[in-house]
């Protein structure tokens, strides 16, 4: 999209960029230009222009275009990330688009969602300029049965991009982010296997981050367990570069992670806001209460219940909730 190119080239350039210049970088006509920097202006983007200098971004909104993302990453990078204004679900797309031969590493990051999912089929709430919703296709060369502490190394990760923007998340076990006693984040990471070998066809490990709402945005029944960076911190994050920098914890949580499917267990045992709290473990209509006592060497808890013994509970069976105010 000519609108995103222009964008970039002007959040590139350090001061003023020529029409004539941009002109042949993208090989388009002049008037071409100059239609995407009114396109530009119009969506709020602050464009200064001077003649025989050229233009200059001043100013930028908070948003999710390729334009506004991309300048935060390497070159070699930007190819395989795809950014969205609208999109039914980012997950369901690399879905579609891992059967189509999609390769490795490729990203969906959209500003809205319209079928945005959680576990279990829960829906996940994804409105336009509150967060960011993002999605990334892996293609490990591994048993489906090697591929089971993904999703807890994800959560890792989201937090890293998180601490490099400046706020310092906890983990919910097993994989939902969390400030104080408030959701922030949420992750769906969805597996597809090839039936006859059982390795891993693709893993899509998605990912919605609550940036900007303020406490009425949430639906009522929701206010006391959800949260946002903002609304839990008052930092105004640019989601586009928040964006970016998932991007790259991503990434590098890929390397390692193939590298050892144990990497990031001590970062894990150091973030989880679990460990050390009360807990409700919810298996249909079974309810039991216990203490979680630690996260073992395959990212399960070990609860000890109120009669003094101990379980260790995983993923994909059960649901834990605190007994602090905050449910899932």
């Amino acid at each position: 999209m000519l609108r995103d190119d222009v964008l970039l080239l002007l959040t590139e350039a350090e001061g003023y960029v020529s029409g004539e210049e941009m002109r042949e970088k993208l090989g388009v006509t002049r008037a071409a230009v100059s239609q995407a920097v009114r396109a530009l202006r119009a969506a709020g983007y602050d464009i200064d222009a001077v003649t025989n200098r050229g233009y200059c971004l001043r100013a930028r909104p908070d948003t999710l275009t390729a334009g506004d993302v991309l300048p935060y990453l390497p070159q070699a990078r930007r190819a395989l990330v795809q950014c969205f204004a609208q999109i039914d679900s980012t997950n369901s797309y690399l879905k579609v688009e891992a059967m189509s031969g999609a390769p490795d590493g490729l990203c969906a990051i959209a500003d809205r969602q319209t079928a945005g999912r959680g576990r279990a089929g829960r829906s996940f709430r994804s409105d336009a300029g509150q967060g960011v919703y993002l999605s990334m296709l892996l293609r490990p060369a591994c048993a489906a049965t090697a591929a089971m502490t993904v999703t807890a190394h994800v959560a890792v990760a989201v937090c890293r991009a998180l601490e490099r923007c400046g706020v310092q998340p906890g983990i919910k076990w097993t994989n939902d982010l969390v400030l104080g006693t408030k959701k922030i984040c949420g992750i769906l990471t969805e597996l597809t296997v090839e039936a006859e070998s059982g390795t891993v066809d693709s893993i899509v490990a998605g990912i919605g981050v609550n940036v900007r709402q303020r406490p009425e945005d949430f639906p009522e029944e929701l206010r006391a367990i959800a949260g946002s960076v903002y609304s839990e911190t008052g930092l105004e994050l640019s989601r586009a570069r928040l964006a970016a920098e998932m991007v790259r914890a991503l990434d590098e949580m890929y390397l390692d992670w193939q590298r050892d499917p144990r990497a990031y267990l001590s970062d894990y045992r150091a973030r989880c806001a679990t460990v050390g709290c009360p807990v409700r473990v919810v298996r249909g209509e079974d309810v039991r209460t216990g203490f979680a006592e630690a996260v073992d060497d395959d990212f399960a808890l070990v609860v000890r219940w109120e009669d003094g013994t101990r379980e260790t509970v995983t993923g994909g069976d059960v649901s834990v909730r605190g007994l602090f105010g905050y449910l899932d």
